[in-house]
């Protein structure tokens, strides 16, 4: 399938598309779940019936520690106790050691939560910018999802339906590719739903190497949006981060995370890799499973480190 003409669209033309997918006051003024509140427990219920072969995949990339043009803020990861300390406990040894992280950028598999996108002063359902300041947000933090994020997954396998490795950077995915997906999958996507959409970012980044992807990245159309939106999904995955860079939006540089965090109060998950899933996927003929996201417990925190799994 050819990839559809992308057209810029002006600022005006990007204010109708964000007022037409505001779910602000849908679940109450004081609501800080946002989109999270389409999967109820009989949702959770009917995931769990996916299940079926019990194979589990992992849809995050390893913790990258080297710098690269997308990596200036590498993990940093040191030893702080080795096997060859004696700590007074005999023929017992321990081993031991320190992670740190910016984990927001292109380089660690992430969770965004709804304090991190902020437009016009505010943040989803309203929320002004002064609910956060230097000890972290006090409405709409990570924390939100302590509980987890676990429902029905769905794959939309963008190079899969175009029969190529990847969405080559700079280009944008249109609604209408999201449906052609669908259908050539025989899946769709549905309220509650946790959707993940593959470009091939990390397949090509295997390949080719790591590139300033601040600069250069396949994502979708900002007119793809109200298609999101209009089928209630509840959180939204992406091997690169779901933008279009360059931008086709008219003096918005990250119209998808400004549409789907703070409009329709998705939950972004940034930077992680499907090919794991689209090999588990095709062999299972099936683009449907329960998938479990659990986010660290940061109170305050503008997101977390995450490692999504789904399951079969």
């Amino acid at each position: 399938m050819s990839p559809v003409r992308c057209p810029p669209l002006t600022a005006s033309e990007f204010q109708k598309i964000y007022d037409s997918c505001k779910n602000w006051g849908r679940w109450g003024p004081s609501d800080e779940r946002g989109a999270l509140n389409y999967i109820t427990p009989d949702r959770v219920r009917s995931a769990a019936a996916l299940v079926r072969s019990g194979r589990t995949v992992t849809l995050s990339a390893p913790l990258a520690t080297t710098a690269a043009p997308d990596n200036p803020k590498p993990v940093l990861h040191h030893m702080t106790l080795l096997p060859d300390i004696d700590i007074g406990s005999g023929d017992l040894r321990f081993a031991g050691d320190f992670f740190g992280l910016e984990f927001h950028g292109d380089a660690h598999s992430h969770i965004d939560a709804l304090c991190h996108v902020l437009y016009k002063g505010k943040m989803h359902n309203g929320f002004p910018a002064s609910v956060i300041d230097s000890s972290g947000a006090k409405k709409m933090a990570i924390d939100v999802a302590k509980d987890g994020i676990v429902g029905r997954g769905v794959l939309l396998d963008i190079p899969g339906l175009r029969k190529a490795k990847w969405v080559e950077p700079g280009e944008a995915v249109m609604g209408g590719e999201l449906e052609a997906a669908e259908e050539v999958q025989r899946v769709r996507m549905r309220e509650g739903d946790i959707v993940f959409f593959r470009t091939g970012h990390y397949r090509r980044r295997v390949e080719l190497g790591p590139w300033d992807a601040a600069n250069a990245k396949a994502g979708l159309h900002a007119t793809a949006m109200p298609l999101l939106y209009e089928r209630r999904i509840a959180a939204f995955g992406a091997d690169g981060d779901g933008e279009t860079v360059p931008s086709r939006c008219e003096g918005i540089l990250y119209p998808i995370h400004t549409v789907g965090m703070n409009a329709i109060g998705l939950h972004f998950m940034d930077s992680l890799q499907f090919e794991d899933l689209a090999a588990t996927c095709d062999a299972e003929r099936r683009w449907e499973f329960l998938v479990v996201v659990a986010p660290l417990r940061l109170a305050g925190g503008t997101g977390s480190p995450v490692n999504p799994v789904a399951i079969f």
